[in-house]
């Protein structure tokens, strides 16, 4: 894996009085995901709403799935070029920024919208699809999934629909 592709996560917590202390200061490469359309590394993890501070979990290693029930993920996701991922819906609220390149998100009605470098995405529960439209270029986002209670349509929850786990 190239020195490019790895990312450095900064982690802040607290010593023994109280002050602020660096806990982390690490680099991690990312890993296929298993529709091998990407790669990606989870930053943190929690494991509650709202957010314990004193939990002194590094959330890197907490086991989550796509998305954590009753928390939050926060991943870095490299869609290769010209790869497309599962049709997909999770119960969550996503925010995907996009660091590098542009990322089409697709509906499952077929509309689409393209999304550059900078630019912010908030996927709400949707059915939906990734698509990385370069030929060359990795588009590099980062993803903060919180989870959310399922999308009700005529009183009837929509259920998820996920790819397999990273």
């Amino acid at each position: 894996m190239s020195e490019s592709k790895r990312v450095r996560r900064v982690v802040t917590g607290h010593d023994e009085h109280g002050d602020a202390i660096f806990t982390a200061d690490d680099v991690y490469g990312l890993d296929m995901t298993p529709t091998k359309d990407a790669a990606m590394t989870t930053i943190w993890t929690t494991d509650t709403y709202p957010v314990d501070n004193n939990d002194e979990t590094d959330g890197r290693d907490r086991e989550s799935g796509l998305t954590l029930n009753g928390g939050s993920v926060i991943r870095i996701c490299d869609i290769y070029p010209l790869q497309v991922s599962p049709m997909h819906r999770t119960n969550s609220i996503d925010y995907g920024i996009v660091l590098e390149g542009k990322i089409e998100l697709e509906l499952d009605n077929g509309i689409k919208k393209t999304v550059s470098a900078g630019e912010v995405i908030v996927q709400r529960g949707t059915m939906h699809l990734w698509r990385n439209p370069s030929k060359t270029q990795t588009c590099r986002l980062a993803f903060i999934l919180i989870e959310a209670k399922p999308y009700s349509h005529n009183g009837m929850p929509l259920r998820q629909d996920k790819p397999e786990d990273p």
